[in-house]
This record gives structure tokens, C-alpha cells and sequence, in this order.
């Protein structure tokens, strides 16, 4: 574009500009492109947290909860009668639900419970240092400082035990060293102002964790139990499904393929922090449902760890299926239904065990006929590998693959043994 000149126009001095014929359309375009980029990047942005809310509806509903506590706390402090009774530090009650508010019930109970034992006996210890260095004199700042020094040493110091790391790590290191020290720090201020402040700040983190729990529990709770139960049933799906897949893999005719999706499922069995976490959570829990006070969920990591030696087994047998070195078609014919036979009858009782465990019965007898259909499969499959033809190095792969079945089906039984007792103790 190119200046034309100046003009004297209503009183003033304008710009009089000459724009090429079209420009004005290309800038309308290119504005217009601008924005359905913008658009289609916030879509873009969008989309993900879609994804999650539809997936999992319950992760949508626990961040309206959190909104929802905040929002009870501010209105706590909005009745003047309640605000004069507490003081004027809500920012205690607004970090405790922070802080405390987990996606489950058993992770919200254990942090407030944490919170509340720490903030108290800080509290109460620094009243008592701040009383005996106040005795002393001259001595005083020396018996803050060794006592900060003392505590915070033996707090930290507990971490190494490993039932104060799992169950107290967050109360007795963060929340118990934080607080003391925030109390020492101030401890120059007279006796009733540090009076005072810890009983302010205990009404304060009481509220917070008050609102935290009522909303946690009453509101769609999600229960540790619930999921560490869903994940167990869960795992035991995905390992027969895997199961199957990868005897299917293995005799595809044609050069080996990559493993399915369905034929990696047994990855998921070897998160074992996932149910160490849901069951260090379920034992802060209250009974709900069908989960009693004396509901064995620690017999699940039993149930976990005999998944996990099966999953060792499939893990093997997936990689048979993609080995450059296999059996011949031919070969392969000569134990493909037993194999396919022994393989389904696994599966089928690992899903007929999750469903037990699922729907918490005794089918005992569904459970005992799909048992003896696999080790019927299994002996099946043991006489047809007796009559192979003897030649070692054809035959190698296919042995590999019917003792690994072999393997499956006795660790198999192991799970079953773990699933009957976790039904025994459950009664």
C-alpha cells in the first residue's frame, strides 16, 4: 500500500491511503484463516479432556467435588458467627482441602487424618518447647533451634521405617515439620498469642478437613476397595484375553506378525504399585456395600502376585510368536488344536475366576468344571507332543510352546487356588 497525501478533512488533518484492487479481500481471508486456526486449536485442546471425562465420568465428578468444598468452606466463613469464632485466616482451611481432597475416599480419609495428627501434636509440642525455652532465659533461642534441629532429624529420619513411609509419610515429614517449624519461627510473640495462633490453626485445618470428608464420602464416593476389587477382575480379563492371543499369534499361518493389542495384555498384570497403592488406601476406609470392616483386601496382592508369576509364562509365549526361529506349517498342524484347545481352556477359567470374584459368589461348581475341562486340554495336548516326529530341530519351537501351556495351566491353578481362599476369608 502507498501514502497518497494529506487533506484537511472536518477540522483535522487526515491520511488519505490508496489500497491495490483485492488487498482488502486478502486481509478478510486471511483474517478468517486466523481465527478457524484458533478455533480448531482450541478444539484441538479441547479434545483430550473430553476424551478423559467420557472415559471415565468419575474423574468429571471428583473436580466438581473439589469445586464444591472449596465453595462450602468460603461459605463457612461467610457466617459471621462462625468467622468470628475461627479469626481471620481461611487460607489454613482453603490449603487443607487442597491438600487433602483425593479421588478416592481411603486417600482422603488417610491425608486428613495425617493433616489432623500432625498439625495437633505440632501444635501441643511447640506450646510445651515455647514454655520450657521461655523458663530458661537467656538459653531460650538455643532450645527452639535444638529442638527444630531434634525433631525435624528424628521425623525425617522415620521415613526409613517402612510402615510409618507407608501409612504417616505425608503427616509425619511434610505437614508435622512444616508446622512446628512455623510455630517455632514465631515463637516470639507472648504465651496467649501463640496460644492463639495454634488453636486457630487447628479450628482452621479441623474445618478444612470436616468439608473434605463429608463432601468425599456423601457425594458419589469412590471407594479404594471398590477399585483395588475392579482392578483385580480387571487384570484377570486382560491376562486371558492376552492368553488367547498369543497362541493365536503363534499359529497364524504365514511369517511371524506383530502381537496384537489383546495379545500384550498382560503388561497391566505387572503394575504391582497400583495395588500396593489401593491397598495401603482401603485400610483408612470405613465398611460400605458389601466391603466389611474384616474384608480380606490383603489376600488381592495374593491373587496379584499368582496373575503375575502366570503373566511371566504368557510374556514367554508371546515372544515364540514373533521369533525368527519356528516350526514348520506342517509341524504346526500336528498340535494347533491342542494347543488352540489347552490355550482356550486357560483363559476360560481365568475369566470364570474373575467373574467370581466380580460378582463375590462361591460358583464352585462352574469354577471346578472349567478346571477339569483345561487339565483334561492339557493332557490332551501332553499326548500329542509325545507322538511328534523326532526331528529336534523342526519340532524345538513347538515343544517350546506346548510346555509353556503346560506351564500356563499349573500357574493357572495357582490363581484359582488364590481366588478360592480370597472367597473363603470373604465367607
Amino acid at each position: 500500500m502507498e501514502a497518497a497525501g494529506r487533506e484537511e478533512a472536518q477540522g483535522g488533518l487526515g491520511w488519505r491511503v490508496t489500497v491495490p484492487e483485492g488487498a482488502s479481500v486478502t486481509v478478510e481471508h486471511e483474517a478468517a484463516g486466523r481465527a478457524a486456526a484458533r478455533a480448531g486449536a482450541c478444539l484441538l485442546a479441547f479434545l483430550p479432556v473430553w476424551i478423559i471425562g467420557v472415559d471415565d465420568p468419575r474423574k468429571a465428578v471428583h473436580v466438581l467435588k473439589v469445586g464444591l468444598s472449596l465453595a462450602l468452606v468460603s461459605i463457612f466463613y461467610y457466617t459471621r458467627l462462625l468467622y468470628d469464632g475461627v479469626g481471620e485466616a481461611p487460607m489454613s482451611s482453603i490449603m487443607t482441602v487442597v491438600a487433602v481432597f483425593e479421588y478416592t475416599v481411603g486417600g482422603s480419609v488417610y491425608k486428613s487424618f495425617n493433616r489432623a495428627v500432625a498439625t495437633a501434636s505440632a501444635g501441643v509440642l511447640a506450646l510445651g518447647v515455647h514454655w520450657v525455652a521461655d523458663k530458661t532465659g537467656e538459653f531460650e533461642p538455643y532450645i527452639l533451634t535444638g529442638s527444630l534441629f531434634l525433631l525435624a532429624a528424628a521425623a525425617t529420619f522415620s521415613r526409613f521405617i517402612p510402615t510409618v513411609e507407608a501409612r504417616f509419610d505425608y503427616g509425619v515429614v511434610t505437614i508435622f515439620i512444616m508446622t512446628y517449624s512455623q510455630l517455632v519461627a514465631v515463637s516470639g510473640y507472648r504465651d496467649d498469642e501463640l496460644q492463639a495462633l495454634v488453636k486457630q490453626r487447628i479450628s482452621t485445618v479441623a474445618i478444612g478437613i470436616l468439608m473434605c470428608l463429608v463432601v468425599a464420602v456423601f457425594v458419589c464416593p469412590v471407594w479404594a476397595g471398590q477399585e483395588l476389587h475392579l482392578l483385580t477382575t480387571r487384570n484377570m480379563e486382560k491376562l486371558a484375553a492376552a492368553l488367547e492371543g498369543c497362541v493365536e499369534d503363534y499359529f497364524a499361518e504365514g511369517p511371524a506378525a506383530q502381537p496384537q493389542a489383546r495379545s500384550e495384555g498382560y503388561r497391566c498384570v505387572d503394575c504391582k504399585s497400583s495395588e500396593d497403592e489401593q491397598a495401603n488406601l482401603v485400610r483408612w476406609e470405613p465398611a460400605h456395600g458389601r466391603f466389611g470392616f474384616r474384608h480380606p483386601y490383603e489376600q488381592y496382592g495374593k491373587v496379584g502376585d499368582a496373575m503375575r508369576a502366570c503373566a511371566c509364562c504368557v510374556e514367554a509365549l508371546s515372544s515364540c510368536a514373533s521369533a525368527e526361529a519356528r516350526a514348520s506349517e506342517h509341524v504346526k498342524r500336528l498340535v494347533r488344536d491342542a494347543c488352540t484347545r489347552a490355550g482356550a481352556r486357560c483363559a476360560h477359567v481365568l475369566r470364570e475366576a474373575s467373574r467370581s470374584v466380580a460378582t463375590m459368589t462361591t460358583s464352585s461348581r462352574a469354577l471346578s468344571l472349567a478346571v477339569a475341562d483345561m487339565n483334561t486340554a492339557v493332557h490332551e495336548l501332553q499326548g500329542d507332543m509325545r507322538s511328534l516326529p523326532s526331528l529336534v530341530d523342526d519340532t524345538m519351537p513347538v515343544f517350546t510352546v506346548g510346555f509353556l501351556l503346560v506351564e500356563i495351566a499349573v500357574r493357572v491353578q495357582g490363581v484359582v487356588d488364590a481366588v478360592n481362599e480370597l472367597a473363603t476369608l470373604a465367607c
